[in-house]
């Protein structure tokens, strides 16, 4: 009997996430729609109404005034550990890193570069938007201020709008921008908007920014998200680019014409001669006999070797008979011989 192992959730998620998807030319891209103008024509609208408030030391400037000298990070004083981490999400380097490492994974994925233009498109248009308004009305921060009362404008600060409000904007609302149905950017609008407002929120906690400073960087922040489909034509005539020097690239390095190949004629088999009878007998011979190992060396005696005629004779020295002891020697003289005597 065989039995199906029920798959949890986090195991469904990774067999999504093993699937090699297609390059999504089915994705909707946002376009420049008239009710998308509409939003962008009042979103500038109220961007300037709080530069206008600011610059004429309107109620918005006593407000702020207020909200420095109630002193939240004294009044709140057991969260502010939290808030000194949570305010991370605003910091553009450590939100550009996360949002650009999983945005570079989906191109991977997907076989198209789009998020990661996208994204780099939207921090250039931040980096120059935000980037000028702060330089250009150099407005001062709490911390720095020396009139009571004044909206500290001109001074050389660089504090209007909130940089850390805006980055956390559009860092967090690109993905909602790039998300692939309505579902999910329903779900990430919502969660960017309430991370850039808990931002904002943190950095008037610390009094390191104005109230009026996070409004002018949310706003901010919304127009980049708002302007960005008028900016996509060029960011498809940028992703063409790329996968044309791609391929160039390619075409250039890797793709080499391979050298002829000659075709290798094989030679003709050789036509055996057949053996006669004597050669026969020989190879049968040969056969058969074991193999011999091969024979150990000969010792020889040292010194030249002569032949037998040129050897000097040597005479023996003495009789090479053995002693015999009833034989006279030869010149002496004969003595009886003796014979045993018998009885008898």
């Amino acid at each position: 009997m065989r039995t199906e192992r029920n798959l949890t959730r986090l195991d469904r998620v990774f067999a999504r996430l093993d699937r090699e998807p297609e390059r999504p030319a089915h994705l909707s891209v946002p376009r420049a729609s008239r009710h998308r103008t509409v939003l962008v024509i009042a979103a500038l609208a109220f961007y300037l109404a709080i530069v206008w408030l600011v610059v004429t030391t309107s109620w918005l400037v006593r407000l702020d005034w207020q909200v420095m000298f109630f002193r939240p990070y004294q009044q709140w004083a057991s969260i502010h550990w939290f808030v000194d981490y949570y305010v991370v999400l605003g910091q553009r380097g450590p939100t550009a890193v996360m949002v650009a490492a999983w945005l570079g994974w989906r191109s991977w994925r997907q076989h198209t570069v789009r998020p990661l233009l996208t994204l780099g498109a939207s921090l250039l248009l931040l980096n120059i938007t935000v980037g000028a308004a702060k330089y250009g009305m150099g407005r001062l921060g709490p911390h720095y201020a020396t009139v009571i009362g004044s909206n500290e404008m001109g001074l050389g600060g660089d504090i209007f709008p909130s940089g850390h409000t805006a980055n956390a904007v559009v860092t967090w609302g690109i993905l909602a921008y790039l998300a692939s149905t309505p579902r999910a950017r329903r779900w990430l609008s919502a969660i960017s908007a309430v991370t850039s407002l808990g931002v904002g929120m943190a950095t008037v906690y610390l009094g390191t920014h104005w109230l009026s400073d996070v409004v002018l960087g949310w706003v901010a922040g919304l127009l980049i998200l708002l302007a960005l489909p008028w900016f996509e034509p060029l960011i498809a005539r940028a992703e063409t680019y790329a996968f044309d020097l791609r391929d160039r690239w390619r075409a250039r390095g890797g793709a080499r014409t391979p050298a002829p190949v000659t075709p290798v004629t094989a030679p003709a088999p050789a036509r055996l001669k057949p053996l006669t009878a004597p050669q026969n007998e020989t190879a049968a011979r040969e056969a058969t006999e074991p193999t011999r190992g091969p024979r150990s060396p000969a010792y020889l005696a040292p010194g030249p070797h002569t032949t037998r005629s040129e050897r000097t004779p040597v005479t023996p020295v003495g009789s090479r008979r053995p002693p015999q002891s009833d034989r006279i020697a030869r010149g002496t003289p004969h003595a009886p011989a003796t014979r045993p005597v018998t009885g008898g």
